[in-house]
């Protein structure tokens, strides 16, 4: 970048004073600040940016002088922190790495800084492409991953690791440690409660933060006893809200209790639910969309999708697996998932009300399909809202529920003295109308200006 000298005054270039000039590499003025945090626009702001640090915020009705290499008139649009996407994939094998990177840029054009990647088999690709877009190499958000998933002697995911017995537990934690993942994903496949409760426990002794999928003969509130932090998907609390959980879940049927499970759903048992998990700060992320849209997607054109011209072909050969799925499921007449969808729907606002830290995830990536990179993020944005949240409950569920996931709160979610400057400006309010968070215009990530 140019190195240009700019002496701007806040007061919009009053005469210098004697006073020590200020220096930021990035300076923003102009600004409606949306505080997301307090459900208000603070108006007429700047924002000095030194090292991907906000280190100053202030009317431009201020006296003072300041220099900056980079000038950005924000012309009174909407500067919000960038959103975070908390459940994504990526995967496929080698031969689907290039169009894994392409998402890379994808999640910036929708103003998504930051995502928590949920597993795949490109593990070392990943890595490289999560160290340099770190060090400012590559273009893309922060990337938070599991590395590969943790599952049972039979794993339904290429690149997973099995684990079946104490000691593998530990070998596959410590597999983990030594690539430096940000948390632990279970997956259940084939994994047994036994070693699922195992992988929690030891994991809590080694201060690593645990989420995914629930094996359905597990229980839920006993996982949230030995520490669990997540859950992915609203299978897990739908089964822990049922009278019939443990008679259920001792039949070998796997996820075909699902419709006597939704049937025997009980307002005042997910009540109490709710609070356990809110008192022990579990997550839970209910990727609504992809639930919407896998109930939907044999009676849904997708074809003319804007977004589906981004992905690469051999990504969308592997949307085929969840059109023929849902073939089965229709011709066997199993309405499962859209009873799924439908209660998981119903659950938000009271998971809310109660405290529940909700994230919003996409689950966007090989083998899901029409979930696009970006586009998707909003969408669920969009369905929590529909489900019942205000507009700056949805963004809290992304930008600020997202990091106090990793206990990131202080450095993430407000545009503040402190707080990392991944920003995203805006065409329209979006704490007025969710869908304005698509009237993204730029995006700030690592000091470059997309």
């Amino acid at each position: 970048m140019k190195k240009i000298l700019l002496l701007i005054s806040i007061a919009l270039l009053m005469s210098c004073n004697e006073t020590e000039i200020e220096n930021f590499d990035v300076l923003i003025i102009n600004a409606k600040i949306v505080d997301v945090e307090n459900n208000q626009i603070i108006e007429n702001q700047f924002i000095g940016i030194n090292s991907d640090t906000i280190r100053m915020v202030g009317k431009m009705e201020s006296k003072d002088e300041y220099s900056a290499t980079e000038l950005i008139d924000a012309e009174n649009k909407f500067l919000m922190p960038g959103l975070w996407d908390n459940h994504v994939h990526f995967r496929g094998g080698d031969s689907l790495v290039a169009e894994n990177k392409d998402f890379l840029a994808m999640f910036l054009s929708y103003g998504i800084t930051s995502v928590r990647d949920a597993g795949g088999d490109i593990t070392p690709s990943l890595m490289e492409w999560k160290e340099q877009i770190a060090n400012k190499r590559l273009a893309g958000p922060t990337i938070f991953t599991s590395g590969p998933k943790l599952d049972g002697k039979r794993p339904a995911w290429p690149g997973s690791i099995k684990v079946t017995n104490k000691q593998e537990i530990n070998n596959a934690l410590d597999s983990l440690e030594k690539l430096h993942v940000d948390y632990v994903k279970m997956y259940d496949g084939s994994l047994t409660p036994e070693n699922y409760y195992g992988i929690i426990q030891e994991a809590q002794k080694r201060k690593l933060k645990t989420t995914g999928h629930m094996p359905i003969t597990a229980n839920f509130l006993k996982a949230i006893d030995f520490g669990l932090d997540g859950a992915e998907h609203m299978y897990y609390p739908i089964k822990a809200c049922s009278p019939l959980a443990d008679s259920l879940g001792n039949l070998d049927r796997g996820y075909g209790i699902m419709d006597e499970l939704v049937d025997s759903y009980d307002e005042n048992l997910a009540d109490s639910v709710f609070n356990i998990m809110s008192d022990q700060k579990v997550s839970i992320t209910p990727t609504l969309h992809i639930m919407k849209t896998l109930a939907n997607i044999l009676d849904t054109d997708h074809s003319q999708d804007v977004a589906l011209k981004h992905i690469g072909k051999g990504i969308q050969e592997t949307y085929k697996g969840r059109i023929e799925g849902a073939k089965r499921a229709r011709e066997s007449g199993s309405e499962m998932r859209e009873k799924v969808e439908g209660l998981g729907v119903k659950m938000i606002k009271p998971m809310q009300e109660a405290g529940v830290n909700i994230l919003a995830g996409s689950d966007c990536g090989a083998f899901n399909s029409f979930i696009y990179p970006g586009e998707s993020l909003h969408a669920e944005l969009e369905e929590l809202v529909n489900a019942g949240l205000t507009p700056q409950q949805a963004l809290k569920t992304s930008m600020i529920n997202g990091p106090k996931f990793f206990d990131l709160e202080n450095f993430y979610g407000s545009i503040e003295k402190g707080k990392v400057a991944d920003l995203i400006f805006l065409e329209a309010n979006p704490l007025e109308n969710i869908r304005n968070t698509r009237t993204v215009l730029k995006t700030l990530k690592n000091e470059r200006l997309f």
